[in-house]
Formats: C-alpha cells, structure tokens, sequence
C-alpha cells in the first residue's frame, strides 16, 4: 500500500461535496466490452499452432506461395473462431449475470440512526467524529494442408466436446447443484495429481457447537454446563456475602473465586463479538416492536463468523443472553430478566494478519471501563500475564479436535481511556503511516492482560468426507490439508477425516526459525518414511526460504500433508511451487475468500458454496454444494472427459492422416501429380460431414458405468500415467492411418477396370466406410445417438453422390462389382487391426475390462 494523498472534504456546502465511494462490487469476468474480441483473440493465437494455422491461412494471399483455394484454409480457421468467441461471449455473460445478481443484494446498515440504505457522506462523518475509512486496492508443402486441416478439426471437435462434458456434469443428479464457470477444461478433472484443501467449511460443515469452557484449575465440559449455568445465575440473584451459614469458611472462599471467576468469563464472552441479535416476526423484520420486548422465539443471530454465533448461544444456554445491539451500546439480560446496558467505545476487529479481536465497553450501572480481547492462543501468549497452563491446556484441546480461543480483559480508569482515545483518534487522522500508527496506539494497551479462560468449540466433518477422502487416495491422488487452525486441531481433524490412515505415522514438523534449524529438522525427516507431514506456516516460510528444492522433494513424496497456521498468500504459494516443481496438474478446493487466490492459481479451482459466502464459488472453475460430490465429479466426469477427448483426438488423427495417406500414395505411384479428389470440397466434406457425426458422438461412449468408477478409484490411477493419449498411443494410431490409407489406395489402384475414375469412387467410398466401421468397433457402450450418427453420415454421402458426379461415376457404384471391391478393401483395411487388438485384450487385458467381465 502506498502512502495516503490528502483530500478537501466541504463542510456546510452539499454543491461542492465529491461522493466518491469505491463501488462496493465482486467482478469475475475476464474481459470487459472494448477488450473482448482483443482478449479472446490473444488467447487463441498465442499458442503456437494456432498462430501457425493463421500465419499459413495469410500467406495464401500471396500467389506464389498458395497452394490451394483461400476457403480450404480460411473457412475452417474461421469457424473455429467464431465457436470459439460464441463460447467465450456464452461465459461471460453467465459471469456477468453471477455477479450482477450478487452485486444487486440491498444490505442495511443498523446504526444509531435507524436502518441506513446509503452510506454516509465525509461531511458527515467527520461532523460525528466517526472515521472504520475503507480503500478497496485488487507454409512449406501440401503437408501444410493436412496440418491446417487436421488441426483446425481437432480444435473443433474438442471445444465441442468440452461443451457437452460440462453440460453433462450440470445435469447429474447425483451431485445437484454443481456448476461450471470454465468449460474450458473439463478433462483436466481426469488427471489431477495432487489436490489442495482447506479444512473449515470445506471438509467440515462450519457449523460450531460449544465443548469446553476451561478457567485454568478447572474446566467444564457438556455434561457439567448445569454448574456454568448455575454459578452465572447466583452472580446475578444472590450478593456476594449472601452465603449459606453451614458452609466451611475455606469452602466458602473457594465457591465464592470460582463462581466469580466463571461469571466472569461468561460476561467476556458475551461482550466480545462481533455478533447482532435480530429479532424477525413471520419472515419480516420488525425491529421496532420485537426489539422492544426482546422476544426469544423471533431472535436469530447474525455474524460473519460460526464461531461467534456458536459462543453467544451457549452464553444464552448458561443465562447470559445477548437481546440487543447496535453501532454504539449492547444490550445482556441476565436469568433474573434484568437488562444490563453497555456502551461500545471502541471496537478492534478480527484478521487475518492479527488473530485477535477486541472491545472496549462502558458497564452503564457501574460506569466501569473495560478492555475484552480475544483470540488464537499464540498471539494472546504474549499478551496475558504469566501463567503456567496455556500454552498444555490449548495443546490438550487442540488434540481434542477443537478450535481454542483465548479470552483475556483488562480494567481501565477513566483517564486511562480518555489518555488512548486521544492517542488513537490522532493515529487515524495520520496521512503517512495511518495503519502502522493505529496498531501501535493499539498494542499499547495489549500488555498484561488478565488471563479469564479458555473455549473450545468443535466443527463436524461434513457427510461422507471420510469414504470422499479414501477413494481420492485409492486414486492415487494425494491431498493436501491448507489451514489457519493451530497444528493440534489440524492433525486431530486430519486423522478424524482419514487424511492420515491409521497404520500412517505422522512427522510434525518442529518449529524453526533459522537455516540451521531447517536444516537439521529436514535432516531428521528425510529419515522417515511413508510418513504424513504436519509443518506449521511459520516454520514452512523458513524452509521455502532456504531449502525450497529439498523441502519440496521430500514433502511431494508424503502420502499426505498438513500446512496449518496458513495464510492466504502461502497457500497460493504451495500450489504454485507444486505446478513448478512437479509438472503435475493440480486442483484446489475452498470455501472462504481466503481460498480465492489458491483456488485461482490452482489449474483446477472448485469453490464449496458455504457459510463464508460465494466468494470462493464465483471465483473458482466448477462450484459444488458439499466437498463428497468431489468424488464423482473427478472419477466419473473427469474420468469420462479425459479419456473421450482422448479417444476424440485419436480419430481426429486417423481421419485425417488417411487421406494424406492416400495422397502421398497416389502422387508417389503417378509422379507426384495430385487430383481434385484430395483437394478442396472433398476434403472438407469428408472431415465435416461424411464422418464428423459418428466420430464425435465418441464424446457419449464410456469403458464403465459411473457406479464402478466410483467403486473402483484405481481406475482412475491409470489416467494419471497419461496411458490414454500418449506418444506411444500416437504412434501407434499413425501407424494405423498409414496402413489403411495405404490399402485403401493400392486397393483402389489395383481393382479398378478401365475408367480411371473409377478410381475416386473406390477409395473415397471405402475410405468412409472405414472410417464408419472404425468408430463401431472401438465404441464401448453404445448409445443411440452413436447409431442416429452413423446412419445419418451414410445417408449424407448416399445424397451427396448427385453432386459429386464430376468426380463419381454414379452408374458405376449402382454395380456388383464396386460393391464387392469396396467390401474386400474395407475388410483387410479392418479386420487385421481388430484381430491384434483382440489378441492383446486376450493376452494383456486393461484393468477396466477385468471389471466388466
């Protein structure tokens, strides 16, 4: 951040004030009007082969280096183009509507005015004396021909394809609700090596239920809550000297520290939030008349985080009850009904960097000030008197599975509080350095603070994470856990999730700060092995320092690893080094804003739609309900979509290296002269119509169905040898193109009689029903849009033969003859290949196929 400019705020003269708000709006998209067509463009030609197509498509206005019709090069490129911004424009209008319907929310803001549907203006706020300021910062041969055309196809039929897996992801009613942002890479869902993960709201429901209170010497868990509760109502009903008669004076002096110390903590807890009580009738707010009689069935609290809400409720449970608050007091009704009044004098909110909140309150009935913070145990450390049970205590919870939080006050006179808000207010009103002097006039008064107790609260898994996270793994995916949690709940979480199976050790990496200390730690784990990893943030930033080639070699081999006290930026950083130091693909799932920029960098990004809002599902490529739909979304969908586009890319190749074949053929046998057949509208035709229905519709065929890919995750461990589209598989399919491109034209050659057209009729007819033939006996599971396919481009080269009398005589195909020539060419082009195939299915048979049987 840079330094702050001075502004003119007009006093007393609304003609000249400047209302100039940051717009307080998300934005998704990735172009805006004037940048679209540039952006899109950019984005297709800056890989390589695509500049290649336009570079050669442009050099054909040069007659001395043409080297066929301009349309054979330039109708192609030109429909891919246009399919390419449709889907484009088609994505950013959704991203638009996503964040236009978001962005169109009324909120009002509760204040002591009344409901505001506007903010204020600077006149005003500087005439209240109210400043919490915001600024929102974020060309050679003819083989150029066979290039231009079989690239331009496989760009066609894999855009399309990818249009149909997202559409079929959107469809399954099995995991409702998911969507895709990104139809762009669908398949990569197939080969995902290593998948990073936050922990609150992603693998647990966010939903935070209260477990202990602890003072210390004692500590109270769901079972003795009836003591909490009892102590809060005698601190309200009975005076302190008020004690039974038959009591032990030492017994007397014990109940007497304890009841005020539980009362005391109680009444911190209850204070120190960021929680508002709203009070609804019959689904509409009513504030005036339901606030004034604080009615209990119509109170729901509101807050932006879990946490909170689940430590006023309990509070409510034990008898503290938070009834009412707005910008400046607080409301608390005690068992007895009484109303206690505080007024708010400052507020110091929670985040990321701090770890810590704070208030301060004014008792109305005593006129007492008091300083209430709270917050994760290794900052309030330092910030509590010295005591010997924190630091074991937070440790015993944390192991619990539990989210500690440390609660502390301090008592301040009237001076004391008047001396900082002078201090504080000069702080704000800093031009230079505003943030960094607030902070200090803040810690000024976070020293020796009075240690009141400590929370637990636990966070459920979500259903079914445990099976989720097991058949990620029998995938031979390997997970990731990325938290802001303290190490103790992380691992506790991990092990109750199955992150870390049973038989697995688990190294916990030892705090360190220096290169020394790195190095003997990573030392000591390269020891280990087959071991899961815990590390902390602070200790993995001295590694990435010093060690980063070493650290990530060795923690790339762990079954599993834990990073807790992460932040946002380390996490973005982790999946990152990950991409760079592996070269495998990766995929990040969060919930929070504090995962959008992992989920970004990630090459696969899916936001869990949770309590912490929308911003990690509008910000990520595909957006689920619950984090078990992940499962299915990579086995089956990601599965499917790799292995058909691989299958689709395959036939792309075969269909047009055979009647290159074929060419080269036919130009070697007649001195290099070239026909109209290989040229121009056949070729066009027999890509885009004769053959492109059956071959497509390879985007609906699958080896298995979906329940024995999920019953079966070691299916998808192949995927991620990259087995399906290889160089081997190439080859192998080239290999395949020229063999039968080859028969196809010495058959021809050899079998005509007289008529050298003849020629054409043979081996285009035969090169179809080839192809045809090809696409049925690779398909696995049929589907009756496969059958409607192959019909449907049969009969459009049966009705297209009218046309192609120039180069087909239609007597001659109308004969026996040319009926049993194609046959026997379309035969040896075929049956060979199936019959090897069907011999090392026989011999070596793939793991799907054991399945099936």
């Amino acid at each position: 951040m840079g330094d702050f400019q001075p502004r003119t705020v007009w006093l007393g003269c609304p003609e000249k004030r400047e209302q100039r708000y940051p717009r307080n709006v998300i934005n998704n998209q990735k172009y805006n009007l004037f940048t679209f067509l540039p952006g899109v463009l950019f984005n297709q030609f800056k890989y390589f082969f695509n500049l290649y197509f336009l570079l050669l498509a442009c050099s054909q206005f040069v007659p001395e280096l043409r080297l066929g019709a301009l349309y054979t090069y330039w109708v192609p490129l030109g429909f891919v183009l246009i399919i390419t911004i449709m889907r484009e424009a088609v994505e950013e209008m959704r991203c638009f509507l996503r964040d236009k319907e978001v962005n169109s929310q009324i909120y009002s803001k509760l204040s002591t005015r009344g409901e505001i549907q506007e903010l204020y203006t600077h006149a005003e706020i500087l005439s209240q004396f109210d400043l919490f300021l915001l600024i929102h910062t974020t060309f050679q041969n003819r083989w150029s021909l066979f290039l231009e055309t079989y690239g331009t196809n496989l760009r066609v039929n894999l855009d399309m394809g990818k249009m149909v897996f997202s559409w079929m992801i959107r469809k399954d009613s099995k995991i409702p609700g998911t969507v895709v942002r990104a139809s762009t890479i669908p398949e990569q869902l197939g080969r995902i090596s290593y998948l990073l993960t936050d922990k609150t709201g992603t693998l647990t429901q966010n939903e935070m239920v209260f477990r202990r209170l602890h003072l210390g010497t004692v500590a109270y868990g769901m079972d003795s809550m009836d003591e909490v509760q009892s102590h809060v109502f005698s601190a309200y009903t009975q005076p302190p000297h008020d004690l039974p008669a038959t009591r032990a004076p030492a017994a007397t002096k014990v109940r007497k520290t304890i009841s005020s110390r539980v009362h005391e903590a109680v009444k911190a807890i209850a204070l120190v939030h960021n929680v508002t009580p709203v009070y609804e009738s019959n689904g509409v707010t009513d504030q005036a008349e339901a606030e004034q009689h604080y009615e209990d069935a119509c109170r729901v609290y509101q807050a932006s985080s879990p946490d909170e809400v689940s430590l006023v409720q309990w509070t409510e449970s034990v008898g503290l009850t938070l009834v009412g608050r707005d910008q400046s007091s607080m409301q608390l009704r005690t068992p007895s009904g009484q109303i206690l009044n505080f007024t708010i004098l400052q507020i110091f909110p929670f985040t990321y960097e701090s770890k810590r909140m704070g208030i301060i309150v004014r008792d109305e009935s005593t006129g007492e000030i008091t300083f209430y913070m709270k917050g994760a145990d290794v900052v309030m450390a330092g910030i509590v008197q010295y005591n010997d049970w924190l630091e074991e205590e937070c440790g015993n919870m944390a192991r619990e599975g539990l989210r500690v939080l440390v609660v502390a006050k301090k008592s301040l006179t009237e001076e004391q509080y008047q001396d900082f808000e002078a201090r504080y207010l000069q702080a704000k009103l800093s031009v230079h350095d505003r943030s960094l002097k607030v902070a200090t006039v803040i810690e000024s008064l976070e020293m020796e603070m009075e240690l009141l107790c400590l929370t637990g609260v636990e966070d459920q898994l979500q259903a079914d994470v445990r099976p989720t996270l097991e058949i990620l793994r029998n995938a031979g995916i390997k997970v990731w856990m990325l938290t802001g949690d303290k190490l103790e709940t992380a691992t506790c979480t991990a092990k109750n999730a199955h992150l870390v199976t049973r038989n697995q050790d688990i190294h916990v990496f030892r705090p360190v700060t220096t290169r020394g200390e790195a190095h003997l730690e990573l030392n000591a784990f390269r020891r280990k092995h087959d071991c899961a990893l815990v590390i902390s943030g602070d200790s993995l930033e001295v590694c990435l320092k010093f060690y980063e080639y070493e650290f990530m070699e060795l923690a790339c081999q762990c079954p599993a690893v834990v990073c807790c006290r992460c932040a946002p930026t380390q996490k973005a950083q982790i999946v990152r080094l990950l991409q760079e130091r592996t070269g495998k693909l990766t995929c990040a799932v969060g919930d929070g804003g504090n995962d959008v920029s992992m989920i970004q960098v990630a090459d696969c990004g899916v936001g869990v739609e949770g309590k912490e809002g929308k911003q990690a599902s509008l910000a990520a490529d595909f957006s689920v309900t619950q984090f078990k739909h992940l499962g299915r979304l990579l086995m089956v969908h990601g599965r499917n979509s790799y292995k058909r586009s691989a299958a689709l890319s395959q036939f792309v190749i075969h269909r047009s290296l055979c009647i290159s074949t074929m060419q080269a053929v036919f130009s070697s046998v007649f001195y290099f002269a070239s026909v109209p057949l290989y040229q121009g509208f056949l070729i066009i035709g027999y890509s885009t119509l004769y053959t492109m229905f059956p071959v497509f519709s390879l985007v609906l065929d699958k080896d298995v169905k979906s329940e024995v890919a999920m019953l079966y995750p070691e299916l998808y461990k192949d995927l991620l040898k990259g087995r399906p589209l290889s160089f081997k598989t190439f080859l192998i399919w080239v290999l395949i193109s020229i063999y039968q491109g080859s028969i196809i034209m010495y058959g021809a050659l050899l079998l005509f009689e007289s008529e050298f057209v003849h020629i054409v009729a043979i081996s285009f007819t035969a090169l179809i029903l080839t192809e045809l033939l090809m696409v049925a006996l690779t398909v696995q599971t049929w589907h009756w849009l496969m059958i409607v396919g192959e019909l449907l481009s049969l009969a459009c080269y049966v009705a297209s033969l009218v046309f192609l009398h120039e180069f087909i005589d239609i007597y001659f195909i109308t004969t026996l003859s040319f009926v049993w020539k194609v046959t026997a060419i379309t035969l040896v082009s075929c049956l060979p290949l199936y019959f090897l195939k069907y011999l090392r299915r026989r011999f070596s048979p793939p793991s799907y196929s054991k399945l099936t049987s």
